[in-house]
């Protein structure tokens, strides 16, 4: 049975997969979303003997019912191969009584890569299953992780081309590097004077802008989407957590059905979304917990009920948590509001307008799967340097403010037994200077690439191919530009 798409602005769109996946984001501002959570109909028995690759076909083959099974596993097939550093690609590390679940051996050592590695081949399968004659250029905001790995995605892709709009002074100088680099003809990387909530809300203007959109039509141009905002990035990110429950039940750390927690650093609430969709397509999940930095409106929220975007801005250490409007919230908003388009819509205006809005105690009482907490910039060092220093194991600052909320949820609940699960979203490679601090200030004196080798020494781990690379690679793109400016350096680029 097709499973179709609808906007959570308006129920009344229906989409296929390909066509949700083509679009992005709904022409109403919304965000489109599956009318069913499917279920994950697969013997546990059976997913534990399977490879990442075949687990993802079964997740994925479950929410785009309009691809064929060839095409699917066809894009499977190239987006998670040789460029992962691991066959496993999403290996556990058991660590200090949590499992680690390293989603950052992809070609960008991000967990972005997860997704954004397939996207571009479902973004080209959907353009032809759909007859679509326009070259789709991708456009998208990043606050550190999302441009550097679509861009590797998406570089001298036929028929894209993409531009990454990021917050000049608001990324780890790797990730700047990472993306400046970037190869590839059809690839544009612009800074803009502002912070990422200030670029993601530009994006979306020109996504709804009705004009632009006939300027690029003529032009032979059509948007889309690489951010978590479009449903084919949302759904890989899905089979991670499936692949993870199925290993530990294979290697016995679970029993058959035994529930697990499952702990997000979260910004743009997408890979959270995913693991609650993971445990309503049946996987045997038991908290949600939702970590935050000090750009805390979701612990907020989780804790008051009300949205409240009205706060200063603060740049901390995990810069890709630095988000105050996390676009995906709307996902589950709509769902807890029993799929009301109206209601959804409605909330969705009073933060466009007041910065805020409330939900009811009806739909708070939908959310006790979560838990929120947050960790300020001290208590993240000091889970770094704790947990190097008792296990040698070392994780980036975004992992950090996780285990830091992990430990938390431990002292506020009382539960040390259940097993869990910390998504562990970027290497710690990616933040050499925050990382390597925290373990000891004395190595602030050092650049940034003697860091790196430092880092690899203490850790006893080598430097990733994507490290290695940026070491000598010249800057490629250096434009800048004002928020209100981004339309005309996009119009630029693509000759319109």
């Amino acid at each position: 049975m097709e499973l179709m798409y609808s906007s959570t602005r308006n129920d009344k769109v229906k989409l296929t997969a390909s066509q949700a996946i083509l679009k992005g984001l709904a022409d109403d501002g919304g965000l489109f979303v599956p009318e069913r959570i499917p279920a994950l109909d697969v013997p546990m028995d059976t997913l534990a003997d399977m490879s990442y690759q075949e687990t993802a076909y079964e997740v994925m083959s479950r929410f785009f019912t309009d691809f064929t099974e060839d095409e699917l596993k066809d894009c499977i097939k190239k987006a998670y191969d040789s460029k992962f550093d691991t066959p496993e690609i999403a290996p556990l590390v058991d660590a200090d009584g949590a499992y680690y679940l390293e989603l950052f051996h992809g070609p960008t050592i991000a967990f972005k890569d997860m997704a954004l590695s397939i996207l571009p081949h479902l973004l080209i399968t959907s353009a032809r299953k759909n007859q679509v004659k326009n070259d789709i250029v991708i456009l998208t905001a990043t606050s550190g992780d999302t441009g550097k790995a679509a861009l590797a995605g998406f570089a001298d892709v036929e028929g894209t081309k993409i531009v990454v709009f990021y917050p000049k002074n608001g990324v780890s100088p790797i990730q700047e590097k990472q993306m400046i680099t970037q190869k590839g003809a059809n690839t544009c990387v612009v800074g803009i004077h502002g912070n990422f909530d200030q670029a993601q809300t530009g994006v979306k203007k020109m996504f709804n802008d009705t004009a632009l959109e006939a300027e690029l039509d003529v032009a032979g141009y059509q948007f889309s989407s690489a951010n978590s905002i479009n449903i084919g990035r949302l759904i890989p990110q899905v089979a991670y957590y499936v692949y993870a429950y199925a290993k530990l039940y294979k290697n016995g750390a679970i029993a058959k059905d035994e529930k697990i927690n499952v702990v997000v650093p979260t910004g743009n609430f997408g890979n959270i979304l995913a693991a609650f969709y993971a445990k309503n397509m049946g996987l045997p999940i038991a908290k949600l917990i939702c970590a935050s930095n000090e750009n805390k409106v979701l612990y907020d929220f989780f804790s008051t009920g009300t949205y409240d975007r009205n706060r200063d801005f603060i740049l901390t250490s995990s810069p890709s948590m630095d988000i105050l409007i996390s676009s995906n919230l709307e996902r589950l908003i709509y769902r807890i509001a029993g799929n009301d388009a109206e209601k959804n819509t409605k909330m969705m205006e009073e933060l466009s307008t007041d910065g805020k809005y409330a939900i009811t105690d009806e739909m708070r009482a939908q959310l006790a799967d979560f838990y929120g907490n947050y960790t300020s910039e001290e208590e993240t060092a000091k889970t770094i340097k704790k947990l190097y220093e008792d296990t040698g194991y070392i994780i980036d600052t975004h992992t950090a403010v996780a285990a830091g909320v992990y430990d938390k949820y431990k002292k506020d609940t009382g539960d040390t037994e259940t097993k869990t699960v910390i998504a562990s979203t970027a290497s710690p490679f990616k933040f050499t200077r925050s990382v390597m601090d925290a373990i000891d200030p004395k190595y602030d004196a050092m650049g940034d690439f003697e860091l790196v080798d430092e880092l690899s020494r203490i850790g006893n781990v080598k430097v990733p191919q994507a490290i290695e690379e940026i070491r000598t690679a010249p800057v490629l793109h250096d434009t800048v530009c004002e928020v209100e400016e981004m339309p005309q350096v996009v119009k630029k680029f693509l000759g319109v």
